[in-house]
């Protein structure tokens, strides 16, 4: 897919087929996220993938947000790493990037994902980390729920031209 048209077409998919994700398609929607930019290029991100029923199911337990995964084929649990980290808080920048590059990845092949929100929220922060038992320098970042889509949506215009400003407000 043209880069231009998937940025102007993705959309978040809560609905899915019954299908499954493969795990050359799994590792190709990983290495997109491995590619996104990061201050003085740290990488300061890991990613758990979550293909387990079991664990997606108890994943909607402790996440209002995320009930889309009771049909989800699996979802990608991004992580910060303080320890690799430019400076304190980059971290948070850099997985955000990871997590648009996966997402935009996903729509690329025919997938359908959402950004499932942990950051800065604590108590989601709290529960991830103890769900997943991650080490003290370990942060839940967010989490893209993942399937083939089972539903469409309208292409919108975003494009608010009162919101662009040059050279001073």
């Amino acid at each position: 897919m043209e880069v231009l048209k998937a940025l102007f077409t993705r959309r978040s998919i809560r609905r899915y087929t019954t299908e499954t994700i493969t795990k050359d398609s799994m590792e190709t929607l990983l290495k997109a996220g491995m590619y996104a930019p990061s201050a003085v290029n740290c990488q300061p991100w890991h990613f758990i993938v979550v293909e387990s029923r079991e664990r997606l199911l108890e994943i909607t337990k402790i996440h209002p947000y995320a009930q889309m995964l009771k049909q989800a084929a699996a979802a990608i649990l991004i992580l910060g790493d303080e320890n690799l980290e430019h400076a304190p808080g980059y971290w948070a920048v850099d997985c955000g990037a990871a997590t648009e590059n996966i997402l935009l990845a996903a729509h690329g092949m025919g997938l359908g994902g959402v950004w499932i929100g942990i950051h800065p929220r604590q108590e989601r922060k709290k529960a991830f980390s103890e769900l997943f038992q991650l080490p003290s320098h370990i942060h839940p970042f967010a989490l893209v729920s993942l399937g083939y889509p089972a539903e469409t949506k309208e292409v919108e215009n975003r494009f608010v031209r009162d919101k662009v400003h040059y050279n001073q407000w």
